[in-house]
């Protein structure tokens, strides 16, 4: 496994990939708690890690990015897995609802599992669970917390609501 540091706007970023796909993308509150694993070399020379530090460098100079064409496999459940698949598709400066991706993979009722899911994505911001916004339009929880979530959708000119009382708004 490669890992490299990259320093953006939000933080300290670690970019983690083999030699086949994108594995894991730390945030700054991950990177203060977590060490790379024993084994891992430094990503310099890594093709995947280096189409990532450019394609985030472009995206924090305030371009438009599409992180598509970066092979991404985290490792989930298949659920998991399938509500990251959908954070995938969305494009930039868009926003969806955890029960749009409920009804996306055809399971209407599973609001609250996919903010599950989407609070577990090891591939942040490559698989943009920013955009995951409450059914009317309010923040709600962020892994890496609610001062990254909303620099990055400011980044992205999103407008969304505080949520004041704190509780989940799926």
């Amino acid at each position: 496994m490669y890992h490299q540091l990259y320093l953006s706007p939000v933080g300290n970023l670690r970019i983690v990939a083999d030699d086949i796909a994108l594995r894991q993308l730390w945030l700054p509150n991950e990177v203060e708690q977590r060490q790379p694993e024993a084994g891992w070399i430094d990503g310099k020379a890594s093709p995947i890690i280096n189409q990532v530090i450019t394609m985030l460098s472009d995206y924090f100079a305030g371009k438009i990015v599409c992180f598509t064409d970066i092979p991404c496999e985290p490792e989930g459940s298949e659920f998991q897995k399938a509500v990251w698949q959908q954070l995938k598709n969305i494009g930039y400066a868009e926003i969806v609802s955890y029960g749009d991706i409920a009804a996306a993979i055809n399971k209407p009722k599973g609001a609250q599992a996919v903010g599950g899911a989407v609070g577990a994505n090891p591939i942040a911001i490559i698989l943009p669970c920013h955009r995951v916004l409450g059914r009317s339009g309010t923040l709600t929880g962020y892994s890496g917390g609610l001062a990254v979530k909303k620099a990055l959708l400011d980044l992205e000119g999103i407008s969304y609501k505080e949520n004041r009382q704190y509780s989940l708004d799926y």
